[in-house]
């Protein structure tokens, strides 16, 4: 039977998007207020070994992002969860899993608001044609072995936060599906359809069909003139491809670099609405 828990009533009832025949979203746990949705996930699959359950935050006191940084976000309005997972793949083919998350995260998104294009930057932020940031991820995994014995799935997506709710210093380089759909998007029917996207994403991957090539098209930051902070230095260059094993590619004035991890800080992403 399918699982769902909240931990008070007054919560979004988020028990539509169980599936039980799912194996991403099979059971939903609800925090009105928890540290971090990844923490908890990761509690899950130590305590019970639980694969594909969902840890949905309505507000994170410890949130994280990306590098170290803190994921803001008001009560009620946005999409924090994670995903308790623990997939049939190689150690080698773990890069795949956040490609994978990513296009998920898009498909979802895009279905929220007709008329408006949306890309990634490397390696798994959510962008809008001006280059202002909808949704991030974080990805934690665990290697036994050479297998991957357990992955956490974080995902962060601004839903129905008006840009001009935001703090200023956020507000200038980001933006909310409800922002670009032009009215409240429904967050259940959203993290529906983000798992059933998941949920075959991550199926393709444990059969063998990597999501390199529709990331690639995808992507916004091959083409372009970008800043990179990479392991402790700042590299300038054109991304032109991201290779076999999800690097960024960058040709600069001396070499070419394949960068395995790093943050791009400016982009121009070319999309068209």
């Amino acid at each position: 039977m399918p699982h769902y828990s909240a931990a008070v009533a007054h919560l979004t009832d988020w028990s539509s998007a169980v599936r039980a025949r799912r194996r991403l979203g099979h059971t939903i746990e609800v925090h009105e207020t928890i540290g971090s949705t990844n923490d908890r996930a990761r509690e899950l699959l130590i305590e019970s070994g639980v694969d594909g359950g969902v840890v949905i935050a309505e507000e994170q006191s410890a949130g994280r992002g990306r590098r170290g940084r803190t994921w803001l976000s008001p009560p009620g309005v946005n999409l924090m969860l994670s995903v308790a997972l623990q997939p049939a793949v190689l150690a080698r083919d773990a890069w795949q899993l956040g490609l994978a998350t990513a296009l998920a995260t898009r498909a979802a998104c895009v279905a929220s608001i007709e008329g408006s294009a949306l890309g990634l930057k490397w390696p798994n932020d959510l962008v809008t044609s001006d280059g202002r940031k909808v949704a991030g991820l974080l990805l934690e995994t665990e290697v036994t072995g050479e297998r991957l014995s357990a992955a956490v799935l974080g995902i962060g997506i601004n839903v129905n936060w008006r840009r001009g709710e935001m703090p200023p210093d956020i507000a200038t380089d980001a933006t909310s599906l409800a922002e670009l759909a032009g009215a409240e998007v429904d967050r259940v029917a959203l993290l529906d359809r983000l798992l059933d996207a998941l949920d075959d994403e991550v199926t393709h991957i444990e059969q063998g069909r990597s999501p390199l090539r529709r990331y690639r098209a995808a992507c916004v930051t091959i083409g372009q003139e970008v800043t990179v902070h990479a392991a402790g230095e700042t590299i300038v260059g054109r991304a032109v491809d991201i290779d076999d094993v999800g690097s960024l590619v960058l040709e600069t004035a001396t070499s070419r670099v394949a960068l395995a991890t790093g943050e791009v800080a400016f982009v121009r992403t070319g999309l068209q609405e």
